[in-house]
């Protein structure tokens, strides 16, 4: 059987009172722009507290609008359903038992009867529907039985304007609809930790932008189409994400130079927040984000990540800071960014790390190292944040 009806359920959009329409408006937006990348038309609308999705024609594979609608946040289930007119009772029984039979064919199982009324003219209130569906489908197809406590299969009849049928639910990714949280800037480097934690910001309703730093010549193009490939796939959740890629070489050179090299990794760190920090201020996003886990490296220790906040004033979100690292590659590997995060090109992190990096730095003495700077990365400084290059990243998926 192929379904033309898809019932979208969610989950802590339901909580949301009286703004609880905003929420579905913008789940509904973003519905709409993950079916335009599949074959098909498809109509989007709202009843009752119900989202649904319908086939406009027959030209689309059931599987690519589970596909699609698997990548939209603020999405708890998709259940494929049928929605029939109200033809009087003998005909829903037709048509129920007919679905049952296509839906399960010959096999043996259990069941329970699930009714809402929500069309409360309905000659059957809900639980007379849930007992004369069941005997039906007990009388009509051989070899199955009611579990009332576990069933394998729970049949769903919403009494509405029209009678929505179904029984199987795809799981949704859950979260918000993107657009419903603000805007944050993601520090995205190739690693395999800040994919994901833009995609768990992304999760929460944010709009995500990104900035990468380059250091050509000691990063290739490849390093950068990497990043760039990243972005995109992160935008396959988040929606487009603008990438802004900054040329960090002459401001990491003059550290290199002018600062001690066990404290390379913090004072990079710190001038790379910086840089996030202004990028966010113009484009009007009100945070930063970063795949910082504690003690996962020398920059990560709780004293690192202490001196590198000291140069932020917005908020910097760490959703993975107490992930173990088997935690965020499971999550990069469902997601679809790991193989491309372990490809084999360096970014600027790891092409200048110390060999002995201080674990535990003091914000007085990072500080007084940075004034060795002083007449010497301004300019460096306004040349980096004039030279931005910002790409627009969306989903090839």
């Amino acid at each position: 059987m192929k379904f033309h009806a898809f019932l979208i359920k969610y989950a802590e959009i339901g909580i949301k009172g009286k703004n609880r329409y905003l929420f579905e408006d913008a789940l509904m937006k973003q519905i709409r722009r993950a079916l335009r990348r599949i074959d098909g038309s498809f109509t989007v609308c709202k009843e009752d507290g119900r989202i649904y999705v319908m086939a406009d024609n027959d030209d689309f594979d059931e599987e690519d609008v589970y596909e699609a609608l698997q990548h939209v946040f603020g999405i708890q289930g998709i259940c494929p359903m049928l929605q029939v007119e109200d033809e009087g009772w003998d005909k829903l029984c037709e048509t129920v038992v007919s679905y049952m039979k296509e839906t399960y064919g010959q096999e043996q199982y259990s069941f329970k009867v699930q009714a809402r009324r929500a069309r409360k003219n309905y000659p059957l209130n809900s639980n007379e529907i849930c007992r004369n569906m069941g005997e039906v489908i007990l009388n009509q197809i051989p070899g199955v039985h009611v579990d009332v406590h576990n069933p394998d299969v729970m049949l769903h009849i919403e009494i509405r304007q029209k009678i929505n049928i179904y029984s199987k639910t795809v799981k949704g990714p859950g979260g918000m609809p993107v657009g419903t949280n603000g805007k944050a800037m993601l520090l995205l480097s190739g690693g395999i930790d800040s994919p994901v934690a833009g995609y768990m910001i992304a999760k929460r309703g944010v709009v995500i932008d990104a900035v990468y730093f380059h250091a050509p010549p000691y990063t290739s193009e490849r390093a950068k189409q990497k990043v760039i490939d990243l972005a995109k796939e992160v935008a396959a959740y988040a929606g487009p994400v603008n990438l802004h890629i900054v040329n960090f070489t002459d401001i990491q050179l003059a550290i290199y130079e002018k600062c001690p090299h066990d404290e390379l990794t913090i004072i990079m760190r710190r001038y790379m927040m910086k840089i996030a920090q202004d990028l966010a201020v113009k484009t009007g996003c009100l945070g930063l984000i970063t795949g910082e886990s504690i003690g996962q490296v020398a920059s990560q220790t709780m004293q690192s990540m202490a001196v590198t906040n000291e140069v932020c004033e917005m908020p910097v979100y760490r959703p993975l800071v107490g992930f173990d690292k088997q935690d965020i590659v499971e999550i990069s590997q469902q997601i679809g960014t790991f193989e491309t995060s372990i490809l084999p090109y360096e970014d600027c992190c790891t092409i200048f790390v110390a060999k002995h990096p201080v674990t535990k730095p003091n914000l007085n003495i990072i500080k007084r190292s940075e004034r060795n700077l002083e007449g010497v990365i301004e300019p460096l400084y306004e040349a980096a944040m004039n030279t931005v290059e910002t790409v627009w990243c969306e989903s090839e998926r």
